[in-house]
């Protein structure tokens, strides 16, 4: 012997089940979006760390020292060995001999570069905030060293590759605020 409902009160149940269920899930992605919103504000250029945070599928969960994470760990390592291995071929065939010398110090800049990020994401879990941001600062001078070195000897490199630095230093430089801020 069952409960006999009305068909208009058991449509009125499964539509008020299905408002509260969709409320609240939009709420939750919406204190997501804050989080990462608010984190990446003070950053130089917010849709850089926005677009990085969300480019991972853990950034939608993430605190305030996952979003850090996220954008050491993914996207500036991963930037990082993309310049190396652009350096690397840049390198390979250039137009003359010093401007081969130019791009194997930037690779080996970035080679190094990689290293301080992988410390700096072992201090970041370790809670030392210190280290952390002074790793990360380290790994922006070797690309700041790179850019440098590589306009002082007029050494020409493909816009891409101009555009991926200014996105590691704009991602070096949201890193650094956000860690600055724990």
């Amino acid at each position: 012997m069952g409960i006999a409902l009305p068909l208009c009160h058991l449509s009125l149940l499964l539509l008020l089940s299905i408002s509260f269920n969709y409320v609240g899930h939009r709420n939750l992605v919406s204190a997501d979006e804050a989080l990462i919103q608010l984190q990446c504000h003070n950053a130089e250029v917010p849709s850089t760390c926005i677009q990085c945070v969300k480019s991972d599928p853990k950034g939608e969960s993430a605190g305030k020292v996952g979003i850090a994470n996220i954008i050491i760990t993914t996207c500036l390592s991963n930037n990082a060995k993309s310049l190396k291995h652009n350096m690397t071929v840049l390198a390979s065939t250039p137009p003359g001999k010093g401007e081969k010398t130019v791009l194997q110090s930037c690779e080996k800049a970035f080679s190094d570069a990689t290293y301080d990020l992988a410390k700096a994401t072992a201090m970041l879990g370790a809670k030392d905030y210190d280290k952390t941001n002074g790793l990360v600062a380290a790994a922006l001078a070797r690309e700041v060293f790179c850019k440098e070195n590589m306009l002082d000897n007029k050494v020409t490199v493909p816009d891409s590759v101009v555009y991926q630095m200014r996105v590691y230093e704009e991602l070096s430089n949201a890193a650094l605020r956000i860690v600055d801020r724990f």
